[in-house]
């Protein structure tokens, strides 16, 4: 069957070769359900759900104990659909207990490297035998189905254990930012009802030893109900211990059987959680999104592996901690897929400037995950060093986060990727994974999208719901039940719905705004909270971003709207300058820079300098944190941050500058 692919865009800066189109995974997914191209793929999608998702299924060849009665069930609307009903499955049988007895299972399946150089390599096989172990012993201490395990632990292969471990004994895992604070990790434990926590004794952070234990320690003062901590040894930092409730991993997982069919992985009905992860909003306490045992793992592969072409074959990294979604869709996602998942402890930047790079080349990494910002802060690099590296293993690179800037993209395609590497754009969120993708069957523009995923109904609509039409700027929408979205927050049906569906009627709201343009590319131009809208116009802070950072002078920036008495709302930036800027013509110039390309009316009121920006550790810029600095307000939830010292930087920096 012949697969329809895309008409070129004059505009597009990379084009699929025929064999790339042919021996994509996406190209085979659609003669596999006899359709004719990208768009068809869509429009079945949204026309019959229930038929695109049992194929899906089908197609992944995702394992169930028991086989569901029925793929989707609305009876309690489309905010509570029910996937999989009467189904028993467990994301563990399909990551790693099908395997066994296969090749695949003998093959290296995760390479990691520490922060100081260390390497080590883990078969499937390893992480299925330490994964038995574990839940062996946590099974002795009493945890089993639906009992929620909190995981406070950096990058290490241990990490991705835990999460095995808890899922494969029907628990329900808590990844927590190991950056985190006490009271951070207390609010989401308790939250939460954890009865356990799995954490390290100490782990090294930019160099420096970092005692895990003892923050959680401190958090666990307001845990009364989480009744036993494992801890994993690992940097020998000091810290204390109470009898009876703390157990070290290597003690607990001592005498545990050798054979993992001893240690059975426990059947679970297909929609019942086994990940709970909590995300930061602009206000109120952060929200508990529930994922399943069939949903987040489906949705995963469609993301990563049909629409994006993961293939067993490829090595997998995605500089990401693991409190945050990424690292879950690493580590189950690139298991399920069966490809090699690279993991690093430790920043990008850290210790050479470019260490992201330098891990493309020694592991040979050919699929690589990023955010815009580490590419922003990569630019500063010399072309002759970043020439010298050899990262002809890359394949496709893939990008989530927060928009572009087109000269970081450009960048990032023309340096990194060699004008040769696909640059997939991604969105979503930690409630749903993906909901547009690029694609490697479609030419690429710059910052551009392909499209939605299939089975999201994701459209671009007006205040009141109808479709916006091409070049128009409107809210990022799903209307049709997708497998990936969350099953409510955690106890809180309320919250969910007034969160997300109470906007617009029988749509998902999802806070974005975006747009599409003549030949069908999908844009996103950051969230609906951040957007300005200066004397009757409405942009994304991307816009005036991506002007700021052409003129060259910057290494990051920032662009907020703020009350004015005169135009109602006025831009303000924040920019991180390159070394030995002249700071007061730099200012001139960035301003001039803006109003030339959006209009005078757009010209910043102050250009303010500053060391670094707020950003999360998978380096998201946190806007809402900076227009609480700039006007005095208190930020909120600033747990997610890596850096929270930036925001009293940007105070001191205002202050310093003087009123406007």
């Amino acid at each position: 069957m012949h697969v329809d692919t895309p008409n070129p865009s004059p505009d597009a800066v990379w084009r699929p070769d025929r064999g790339t189109v042919e021996n994509a995974n996406l190209t085979r997914f659609m003669r596999a359900l006899g359709v004719d191209g990208f768009e068809q793929l869509n429009e079945r999608a949204g026309a019959d759900p229930g038929w695109f998702h049992d194929a899906l299924i089908r197609f992944l060849d995702y394992r169930f104990e028991q086989p569901y009665e029925k793929v989707l069930d609305l009876g309690e609307g489309l905010p509570f659909a029910r996937w999989c009903v009467g189904g028993t499955t467990n994301v563990v049988l399909n990551c790693i207990d099908r395997w066994r007895g296969t090749a695949r299972y003998t093959r290296t399946a995760l390479v990691w490297e520490g922060e100081d150089g260390a390497v080590q390599a883990w078969s499937l096989a390893d992480l299925d035998r330490e994964a038995c172990r574990l839940g062996w012993g946590l099974r002795r201490l009493g945890l089993g189905r639906g009992d929620v395990v909190g995981m406070y632990l950096p990058n290490l292969p241990q990490a991705a254990v835990a999460m095995l471990a808890v899922a494969k004994i029907g628990g329900i895992v808590l990844p927590m930012f190991s950056g985190f604070g006490a009271d951070a990790i207390a609010q989401r434990l308790g939250d939460g009802q954890a009865k356990a926590l799995i954490t390290v004794d100490g782990s090294l952070r930019r160099g420096k030893p970092v005692g895990a234990k003892a923050v959680a320690d401190e958090a666990l003062q307001q845990c009364p109900g989480v009744r036993h901590v494992v801890v994993l040894g690992h940097l020998a930092a000091a810290h204390g211990w109470r009898e009876g409730r703390d157990h070290w991993w290597h003690e607990l997982v001592a005498g545990a059987p050798d054979d993992c069919a001893a240690v059975p992985t426990e059947a679970m009905p297909a929609d019942a959680p086994f990940l709970l992860m909590f995300t930061s909003g602009t206000t109120g306490k952060p929200k508990g999104v529930v994922h399943s045992h069939c949903g987040f793992p489906v949705k995963t592969a469609l993301d990563l592996s049909i629409c994006m072409d993961l293939k067993p074959e490829d090595r997998f990294l995605w500089m990401s901690d693991m409190g945050w979604l990424v690292g879950p869709i690493l580590v189950f996602g690139g298991l399920l897929v069966g490809s090699t998942v690279v993991l690093a402890e430790g920043a990008p930047n850290y210790p050479q400037p470019d260490r992201l790079w330098r891990l493309i080349e020694r592991h040979r990494v050919s699929y690589l995950g990023l955010a815009p910002t580490v590419a922003r802060l990569s630019m500063s690099i010399a072309d002759d060093a970043l020439g010298a590296l050899d990262l002809a293993s890359l394949r496709v690179i893939v990008s989530t986060g927060e928009p572009w800037t087109p000269e970081a993209w450009r960048w990032t395609f023309e340096r990194v990727g060699r004008c040769r590497v696909p640059l997939l754009n991604y969105s979503g969120g930690t409630e749903v994974g993906g909901i547009l993708t690029g694609t490697v069957i479609h030419p690429l523009k710059p910052c551009a999208f392909a499209g939605p995923v299939p089975g999201t109904g994701a459209d671009v609509v007006d205040a009141e719901g109808a479709s916006a039409g091409p070049g128009v700027m409107g809210e990022l929408v799903m209307r049709s039940p997708s497998i990936g979205l969350t099953r409510g927050l955690w106890h809180d049906r309320e919250r969910y719905l007034q969160s997300y569906w109470s906007r617009l009627p029988g749509m998902w709201v999802h806070g974005d705004f975006a747009s599409r343009d003549a030949d069908g590319m999908w844009y996103v131009h950051g969230r609906s909270d951040d957007t300005l809208k200066i004397a009757g116009k409405r942009t994304g802070p991307s816009e005036i971003e991506a002007l700021l950072m052409d003129t060259g002078l910057l290494q990051d920036a920032a662009a907020i709207g703020v009350p004015d008495p005169v135009k109602g709302t006025a831009v303000v930036c924040l920019c991180v300058p390159r070394s030995g800027i002249e700071k007061a013509g730099a200012a001139e110039a960035l301003s001039a820079a803006v109003a030339a390309g959006l209009g005078g009316a757009f010209r910043p009121a102050r250009v303010v300098f500053v060391d670094d920006l707020p950003r999360t550790r998978n380096m998201k810029t946190m806007r809402r944190v900076i227009r609480a600095a700039w006007l005095g307000d208190d930020p909120g939830d600033l747990s997610t941050l890596v850096n929270p010292e930036s925001v009293q930087a940007i105070r001191a920096a205002l202050a310093a500058q003087g009123p406007a």
